[in-house]
């Protein structure tokens, strides 16, 4: 890359929604280039940054190990709702040159990504605010669109719906199969935390069993890029 080039970007997740998203940052932006958005796929040409993104992924350490060992990457950026230090400490010692929370605005994403790009092992954190459905029409919140620096993450399954960024990623995991003790573990919550945001997203989505709940995710946008969306499950939410 010369001086003045744009930093060559690919998105990674699971859910193309989330990808769509985060690509809405970058628009009209000179400073860096999207070459990949990957919906539940890896980049398959050279880009100097790989962000990924974790919302939902059941085992993002073996995820970011496969990254970070493509020869089409230069180096991965984790961006994550939840930095525990010891999720954070794992990434690194993984090979991660980057963990980034998503409680940052835009424009503090994106100077991590240059630090990053210029050769600097970043960790940042943010504030802790979850972000609401009703974000991109509060006033109050400026946009994340076109290089602004609104709060992120831009998007994400169910939002339409009402779920918070929290709630829809434990649906996500619901229609995984996961457990809640699992679940509990993957986010770093307690037990009783995710049985509550399991209701309050169940009485958002109209819904009072998890099989209906796996159905429901599975028919609004929650399937993975790729994944067949007729995938059930039984059992009771608690």
């Amino acid at each position: 890359m010369q001086s003045g080039d744009p930093i060559t970007i690919a998105l990674v997740n699971d859910y193309d929604v989330v990808v769509q998203g985060l690509n809405q940052l970058f628009e009209g932006d000179e400073r860096f280039r999207v070459l990949e958005l990957e919906a539940g796929g890896l980049p398959d040409r050279p880009v100097e940054i790989a962000l990924y993104d974790t919302f939902a992924d059941e085992d993002d350490t073996e995820k970011l190990r496969t990254l970070v060992e493509l020869p089409e990457v230069g180096r991965v950026v984790v961006y994550s709702w939840t930095a525990e230090p010891e999720r954070v400490e794992e990434a690194l010692a993984v090979g991660a040159a980057g963990f980034v929370s998503k409680q940052l605005t835009a424009e503090q994403l994106k100077d991590a990504l240059i630090r990053v790009h210029a050769g600097e092992r970043v960790v940042e954190g943010g504030p802790e605010r979850e972000p609401e459905p009703d974000d991109a029409a509060d006033p109050g919140v400026p946009s994340a669109k076109a290089g602004g620096n609104g709060a992120r993450p831009a998007d994400w399954p169910g939002r339409a719906f009402g779920l918070t960024y929290r709630e829809a990623e434990v649906v996500a995991l619901i229609s995984d199969a996961l457990t809640n003790v699992e679940i509990a573990e993957r986010l770093f919550l307690s037990i009783n935390s995710v049985k509550s945001h399991i209701r309050s997203a169940y009485r958002k989505m109209a819904v009072e069993r998890r099989s209906q709940a796996v159905r429901w995710a599975h028919e609004n946008g929650f399937a993975k890029s790729g994944q067949s969306s007729d995938n059930d499950t039984d059992g009771d939410p608690e």
